[in-house]
């Protein structure tokens, strides 16, 4: 049994990239859940794999999983896994490349270990809360931007609306990524300056994602600026800011007006 929870969540992972990429482009059944979009019996898969795994090597770990009903119990849990077996399952159904796989350890509502695995790239990004975000073993950092004008975010069209932007709509280079994990990782990585939702958030999106920007010098909040907490009795957030500490301020002014 691996020692380290990030150790355990590595191999947990790697075995559930290769589920997923079995059904991956193939196909796979679709069912909508009401208010929660698509799922695929890929997402299921996944799902039960990481669980008999996950809960097999640390029982007395809670358990949060988009694909589990929700267990009160967590909520007493001294450590709890939080995860999205398929994060961007949009995304994997289009036979896209850039869906993750997100898993979290929360302890005292705080991510202290993280990792975002995109199978279909066999990319792996992880953090603990005392060491540096990594992607594929190597040291990550975000962005230094701090001025609005120009930087790259990463957010839906409808995020750019100008009701949300009172003193104008900011002059930056939108993307977009369907998966919220994958997001936080390319601002982790300094491969765009920040990313922006400002809808509400389910922690299992997040989480490890959080984190992972966290600890590449990255400020994350919710989208009032508040620091996120996890293990919440309703896992949500108010949205997630995730930018350089300019940056970061200059979307919060922009939002404010």
């Amino acid at each position: 049994m691996p020692e380290s929870d990030l150790a355990l969540l590595t191999e947990a992972a790697l075995q559930a990239g290769h589920i997923a990429r079995g059904f991956w482009r193939q196909a796979p059944q679709v069912w909508e859940k009401p208010g929660l979009g698509p799922v695929t019996e890929a997402d299921l898969a996944v799902n039960t794999h990481l669980r008999g795994v996950l809960r097999a090597a640390r029982p007395d770990y809670g358990w949060l999983s988009e694909e589990d009903p929700d267990d009160t119990e967590r909520l007493h849990a001294g450590r709890v896994f939080v995860l999205d077996p398929i994060d961007g399952t949009r995304a994997f159904i289009a036979g896209e490349e850039s869906f993750a796989i997100s898993i979290a350890v929360i302890e005292d509502g705080l991510p202290v270990t993280a990792l975002v695995y995109l199978p279909a790239r066999d990319r792996l990004y992880t953090a603990t809360a005392h060491g540096p975000a990594l992607c594929d073993g190597q040291p990550i950092q975000a962005s230094t931007r701090a001025g609005l004008e120009g930087a790259t975010l990463l957010a839906t069209s409808p995020t750019m609306a100008p009701d949300h932007w009172p003193g104008g709509v900011p002059e930056v280079k939108r993307s977009f990524r369907a998966s919220l994990a994958y997001r936080m990782c390319l601002v982790a990585e300094g491969r765009y300056d920040a990313m922006l939702t400002l809808r509400p958030a389910w922690e299992w999106d997040i989480a490890a994602g959080a984190l992972i920007a966290a600890r590449a010098g990255a400020v994350v909040t919710d989208r009032q600026g508040h620091a996120l907490q996890f293990n919440n009795p309703h896992p949500q957030s108010d949205g997630v800011i995730a930018a350089p500490l300019g940056l970061h301020s200059a979307l919060r002014a922009g939002l404010d007006g």
